[in-house]
């Protein structure tokens, strides 16, 4: 089953229309995408848009073949005229399924909000999955075996590709392309880098694929390290590489602090923005996690884990620190960083940048800067992937 991506943007496309935003500035030339639609096999087209029998030319197909034009969501705005020799576009009712000539079945799978899925099913059993813009399934049953492709709004609903995941219905090599891209992130590299993350991927307008071969899925990294200044976005950046996967247990080093009204505005911001379908642990005893097996973890925060550690190994003071608070100390990194390098879980953790700021003024602020730094680079010696995000920006230092 031949798939062509006659656009592969948003309802508006990209750039929007008179929209001065940066991304819109910058979608140009492969980066620029008409509105979503897909040509299967030259016959079945899904979502109609302006201009489509134009995209179809520049990717050297042809909708003369087109038997069957189904809309996946409603379209604002006047009605989309509809090319001579095509037949009117048309719905299918959710859970319904429409048998073509060509040998195709196609299955109205139910959403989350307006619009309509498309299972696809080729005559030599091939599948693919459509979602609308803004959607994700409802209800979605476990099934196997997982589709050979999907096709869904990854940016906009990160956690609809975490449910096909929990459903089985997407698997290791299931190809997720990111479809109905918007100006939400900036196109090119940025783009990629957070696609990349989430196992999926994009391509530029007019490309056709074959569903059912191999691709390179993106390799997603197991260990990640995430290092950034006070409010630079290295939790939202490390939420964000997890949103698409299900079942995450964030594990919070920071626990709760009585009586301080900032920390709870602070941990209930954090708990709000996280999917609704993950745990949360608030704990400091790290190495049993990372030893046993279970889903994602993300860790949030390494400088305050540090932190509880001083605190236990008398740290702070310098007669303690002299007589084997160091050593013990030393021990408990050890300890971690190992648990890291064994670890068979999947693992994104946080950690503060701190050494590039004023020197501290007393003696235990300069240890906590010196073991933090020691802190950092040693688990970053133990994981695939390692950023650091200045400014909400992230700059790849290793994977």
């Amino acid at each position: 089953m031949e798939l062509t991506l006659l656009g592969t943007g948003g309802p508006d496309g990209l750039p929007r229309p008179s929209c001065p935003c940066a991304a819109c500035a910058q979608a140009l030339g492969p980066d620029a995408r008409a509105a979503t639609a897909l040509l299967i096999d030259d016959t079945l087209l899904l979502d109609l848009t302006p201009g489509a029998a134009f995209a179809a030319a520049r990717a050297g197909r042809s909708l003369g073949g087109v038997r069957q034009v189904l809309l996946s969501h409603p379209h604002d705005g006047p009605a989309v005229e509809v090319p001579d020799g095509l037949p009117q576009p048309g719905r299918v009712p959710d859970g319904r399924e429409l048998a073509l000539l060509t040998g195709h079945r196609v299955r109205a799978v139910p959403m989350d909000a307006p619009g309509t899925g498309y299972e696809v099913t080729g005559p030599g059993g091939e599948r693919l999955l459509y979602l609308p813009p803004g959607a994700a399934p409802a209800g979605l049953e476990e099934r196997e075996p997982p589709y050979d492709m999907v096709l869904l709004d990854v940016v906009g609903r990160p956690e609809a590709v975490a449910r096909l995941r929990a459903a089985g219905a997407a698997g290791p090599t299931t190809d997720v392309i990111a479809v109905h891209l918007d100006h939400t992130v900036p196109p090119g590299r940025e783009l990629r880098r957070r696609l990349a993350a989430a196992g999926a991927r994009t391509v530029p307008d007019g490309t056709s694929l074959l569903v059912g071969t191999y691709e390179q899925v993106p390799d997603v990294p197991r260990r990640t390290l995430v290092l950034g200044g006070a409010r630079s976005g290295k939790s939202l950046e490390a939420e964000r590489r997890l949103e698409a996967f299900p079942d995450v247990l964030y594990v919070a080093t920071g626990g709760t602090r009585a009586g301080d009204g900032e920390w709870a505005d602070r941990v209930r911001v954090h708990r709000e923005r996280r999917p609704g379908s993950w745990k949360t642990a608030e704990t400091c005893d790290l190495v049993p996690l990372l030893a046993a097996d279970g889903p994602p973890l993300l860790i949030d925060c390494l400088s305050l884990w540090l932190t509880s550690v001083m605190d236990e190994a008398g740290a702070w003071d310098d007669a303690q620190w002299a007589d084997g608070g160091e050593r013990e100390l030393r021990r408990r990194v050890a300890e971690l960083t190992e648990a890291v390098r064994n670890t068979r879980r999947s693992l994104v953790a946080v950690s503060n940048e701190v050494g590039s700021g004023i020197v501290p003024a007393t003696a235990s602020g300069r240890r906590y800067r010196d073991e933090l730094g020691r802190l950092n680079a040693a688990f970053a010696a133990e994981c695939e992937q390692v950023l650091l995000i200045t400014a909400g920006q992230a700059q790849l230092l290793r994977g």
